[in-house]
């Protein structure tokens, strides 16, 4: 192991460099590409078919830790490796790390804070050569977690935990295999209030925890050991990178898709709507309002009053409603008047707060998209009880016939059959007031150009996201509009 003093300058190098790479990887994540995300029971039972069809479960761990090992040994180059093993398969995923990084020369050692309990964890810690090590001797560039993996759903007991704590201090740099041990797979929910990891690799397929608050916010850059699993139907999945399209040779405005922008009272909420909407590959975009706005872009049509002319244009292939449009009872008729006109619509803001369950024509292609607090009034509204975000939105969908798109920090998409779609994190800087208008004047743009309401969703936010990443960390709703031609382009 490193002397005090070379390691100590490890560390600092290290972290600089890693605050430089993070930084760069937040302005240009790459897009994710469909994988699945399989809850505790799914992933059980896939590895149970791969049982019944002849894999045995130590060649199953194997190649876990084989592939995971690659990911650390590129994270390492060639900087000494601390292992955490805990009692269970996950340990022995560690033991089979170990083996395969000591073999290629890094230099390891193990921390068996356990002793191993199941036959396939004894064997792969039977078949490590390297050093079993004290904790008191553990220090370095790299801590790796592979103390309780999927399975955990109590937290660390205190000294165990303040072992984790400490160990992880002494290193530069810490990794966790398949889950951090102290949050729970299924809900995200910590079981401890542990610092972020630097990366995390998921095993077999991403967990529910890698992309759900708060553990998303813990889990660092993500890696995924691919092992072979056969993936349920019904598994959710992390959102693909959207294919947007150009419109066809003899397009025009009208067969591109008409949005109608039904606001209110504040004009400012629902202009940002409308000048999404008109960057989101729709042909044309109205705009109905109580009042005009003094900055209204030359190529919209803004229209004041009453909106039953807009309503009445049978023309129009997406409503959106909400930004802007109040809580009053002429926003409560406002809103009565969208949601009696047929055909598809977006539904976000004030108009959330003002739903009620008796008025949503279940013949109609709607799109709820609300934030964590709008969520929690349309699940009392609807009389929804759940504990989690996913939960809460997936009873929604059910109850209401409505796709919900529930943003924020983590975003979830569920259509009333069930189908369920993550992403990966959005850009932190898009916490700012008007970003979530825009999100909907996009979804309801999507919707126009005739895609599915659940793709169409999934579209709008990997849109708004690249269009913050554009933007950069500090910006107005405004400039994150502005970026959106640039990001329909690389999404084209």
């Amino acid at each position: 192991m490193l002397p005090a003093a070379n390691f100590r300058a490890e560390c600092w190098s290290y972290r600089l460099a890693k605050t430089v790479i993070d930084s760069r990887q937040e302005r240009s994540a790459p897009m994710s590409q469909g994988d699945p995300i399989l809850t505790v029971a799914q992933t059980k039972a896939a590895e149970k078919a791969l049982f019944d069809a002849g894999t045995e479960p130590f060649a199953l761990m194997q190649r876990a830790g084989t592939e995971a090992a690659g990911w650390i040994w590129r994270a390492s180059a060639g900087r000494p490796v601390t292992i955490l093993c805990g009692p269970g398969n996950n340990g022995g995923d560690g033991y089979v790390i170990a083996e395969w990084l000591r073999a290629r020369g890094c230099p390891v050692g193990v921390v068996a804070l356990f002793e191993p309990k199941t036959d396939d964890a004894k064997r792969a810690r039977d078949i490590y050569a390297g050093r079993i090590i004290g904790k008191e001797e553990a220090e370095g560039a790299i801590i790796v977690d592979c103390v309780f993996g999927t399975g955990q759903d109590r937290p660390l007991d205190p000294e165990l935990f303040e072992c984790v704590v400490a160990l992880r201090e002494r290193h530069a740099f810490s990794i966790a295999v398949d889950l951090p041990s102290g949050c729970e797979s299924d809900s995200g929910r910590l079981l401890n209030d542990f610092a972020p990891y630097d990366m995390t690799i998921a095993l077999g397929a991403w967990k529910p925890a890698h992309w759900i608050m708060p553990s998303m916010a813990r889990m660092g850059t993500r890696k995924l050991a691919r092992i072979g699993l056969d993936i349920p139907i019904d598994a959710a999945e992390l959102a693909p990178v959207p294919k947007l399209g150009k419109p066809a040779q003899d397009a025009h405005k009208y067969t591109r898709g008409l949005v109608g922008v039904i606001g209110g009272r504040m004009p400012g909420a629902a202009m940002l709507a409308a000048r999404a909407a008109m960057h989101s590959g729709a042909g044309y975009v109205r705009l109905n309002a109580e009042h005009k706005s003094p900055q209204t872009p030359d190529a919209l049509v803004v229209e004041d009053g009453s909106p039953c002319d807009l309503l009445e244009d049978e023309r129009v292939a997406c409503f959106v409603t909400g930004p802007g449009l109040g809580r009053d009872e002429k926003a409560g008729k406002r809103l009565a008047a969208v949601l009696k006109r047929a055909g598809r619509l977006v539904l976000d803001a004030d108009a959330l707060v003002l739903l009620q369950p008796g008025q949503l024509p279940r013949d109609r292609d709607i799109l709820l998209t609300p934030h964590e607090g709008e969520l929690a009034r349309l699940c009392e509204t609807f009389g929804i009880e759940g504990e989690g975000k996913r939960a809460r939105a997936t009873a929604l969908a059910r109850v209401s016939g409505c796709t919900v798109l529930a943003k924020g920090p983590d975003t979830i998409l569920v259509d009333p059959q069930g189908r369920t779609r993550m992403f990966p994190p959005s850009p932190s800087w898009l916490s700012t007031a008007g970003t979530g208008d825009a999100l909907a004047g996009l979804a309801a743009g999507r919707m126009a150009t005739g895609a599915d309401t659940f793709e169409a969703a999934s579209q709008a936010v990997c849109l708004h996201a690249q269009a913050a990443r554009l933007a950069g960390p500090v910006f107005s709703a405004d400039l994150l509009i502005e970026q959106l031609p640039a990001a329909y382009g690389q999404l084209a």
